[in-house]
C-alpha cells in the first residue's frame, strides 16, 4: 500500500490523539494547519510533522497533501469539507460530519464528481467488534432483529458559555453524543427509518439538553434512543432478536459484547482493541482511498444525518448560521 501524505486541519485535543494513532499505524502526517501559526508549529514539533501552516487555504493548496483529517468544531465542517474537496483532497472528518443533510448532500455530490473519498471519523463504523457483531446477526444467531435500545448521558458542567451549549457552535446533545447513539442504531437496522417520533427538553441557551427518539423502519424494526447532556447515563446499546439479545457497554469504542440467550446463558464476544479506535479509522480511510475497501461508512453517515435533520425540524431547533 502506498504511503499517503496526511494533513491535520485544526490541531486540537482530538487531533493530537489522532496524530499519535497515525504513528502507531506507521503512517505519515506531512502537514498541520491552524489559524495561528505558533499553534501549528507547536503541534508539528510535538508530533514530528514536517510542515506547519498558519492559514488553512495555504495548506490546502499544497500539492503533496493527499488526505486531510478535519477536526475543527462541527459547526464549520461544511465550509472546510468543501474547501478540501475543491483542492482535490480526500477527507476524514470528525463527527458530526456536518450539522444537517442540507450541508452533507452537496459534500457527497462534490466528492462523487471529483472521485474523492469523504468519510466520518465515527469509531462505530471502523471497530472490528461491530463487523463481527454484524456477521453474527446476519448468521441468524439472535434471530430476526426486533428492537434496538441505546442510551448515552454525558454530565457536562453547567456553563452557558461552553461550546456544548452554544447555539452558534451547533451545541446540544444530538450532534455531540447523539451522533454516536444513532450511528450504533443505523449500523444494525436493516433499512433507513421512515417513521420518527421525538420530544426534547431544551437547555436555557436553546440547544437540546435531553431527548427521546423513537424510530421505525419499513422492516418493522424499532429503536429507542435516550440522550442527555446534564445527567449521567450508561453508554449502552442493545440489539434484540427473537433468539437472544446483544449488549454493548461503552459502545463508542467497544471491543467486547455479550449475547444473552432465552435460557439465561451469556456468550462473550471480543474483537479489536479499544485503544486502537483511531488506528482502525486511519487504516480504513487509507484502504478506501487506495481501492482496497468499499466505502460503506458515508451512506450510514448520510442516513444518520437525515434522522438528526428530521429530529431537529420536529423540535424547532435551528442554528443561527443555517
Amino acid at each position: 500500500m502506498k504511503q499517503l501524505n496526511w494533513a491535520i486541519l485544526g490541531p486540537g485535543g482530538i487531533a493530537s490523539e489522532f496524530a499519535t494513532a497515525v504513528r502507531q499505524a506507521d503512517g505519515r502526517i506531512y502537514a498541520v494547519g491552524s489559524r495561528n501559526l505558533d499553534r501549528a508549529r507547536a503541534f508539528a514539533e510535538k508530533h514530528q510533522i514536517e510542515k506547519a501552516f498558519g492559514n488553512y487555504d495555504e495548506m490546502l493548496k499544497d500539492p503533496r497533501i493527499d488526505v486531510v483529517y478535519l477536526s475543527t468544531p462541527h459547526s464549520n465542517h461544511y465550509e472546510y469539507l468543501l474547501k478540501c474537496l475543491e483542492n482535490n483532497k480526500h477527507v476524514l472528518c470528525e463527527k458530526a460530519i456536518t450539522v444537517s443533510s442540507d450541508q452533507l448532500n452537496p459534500v457527497i455530490q462534490l466528492a462523487k464528481e471529483k472521485n474523492l473519498i469523504v468519510a466520518e471519523a465515527m469509531t462505530i463504523y471502523h471497530m472490528p467488534l461491530y463487523r463481527k457483531l454484524k456477521d453474527i446477526i446476519d448468521s441468524g444467531k439472535i434471530g430476526r432483529v426486533k428492537m434496538i435500545h441505546v442510551s448515552f448521558g454525558s454530565l457536562k458542567p453547567y456553563d452557558v458559555n461552553s461550546r456544548f451549549f452554544n447555539m452558534n457552535l451547533a451545541g446540544g446533545a444530538l450532534l455531540d453524543i447523539g451522533t454516536y447513539a444513532l450511528s450504533f442504531t443505523r449500523y444494525f437496522l436493516a433499512s433507513q427509518p421512515d417513521e420518527i417520533l421525538t420530544t426534547v427538553k431544551p437547555f436555557e441557551t436553546g440547544v437540546d439538553e435531553q431527548s427521546g427518539i423513537i424510530l421505525k423502519n419499513p422492516d418493522n424494526e424499532m429503536a429507542v434512543i435516550t440522550l442527555t447532556m446534564r445527567a449521567k447515563l450508561p453508554k449502552r446499546g442493545i440489539v434484540t432478536g427473537d433468539k437472544g439479545y446483544i449488549t454493548v457497554d461503552n459502545f463508542p469504542r467497544a471491543d467486547r459484547a455479550a449475547i444473552t440467550y432465552p435460557d439465561g446463558s451469556v456468550e462473550t464476544i471480543k474483537a479489536g482493541e479499544t485503544t486502537k479506535a483511531m488506528v482502525y479509522e486511519f487504516n480504513d480511510m487509507n484502504a478506501m482511498i487506495q481501492g482496497e475497501r468499499s466505502d460503506m461508512a458515508l451512506p450510514l453517515s448520510a442516513g444518520v444525518m437525515a434522522i438528526m435533520t428530521d429530529v431537529r425540524k420536529q423540535w424547532g431547533i435551528r442554528y443561527p448560521f443555517e
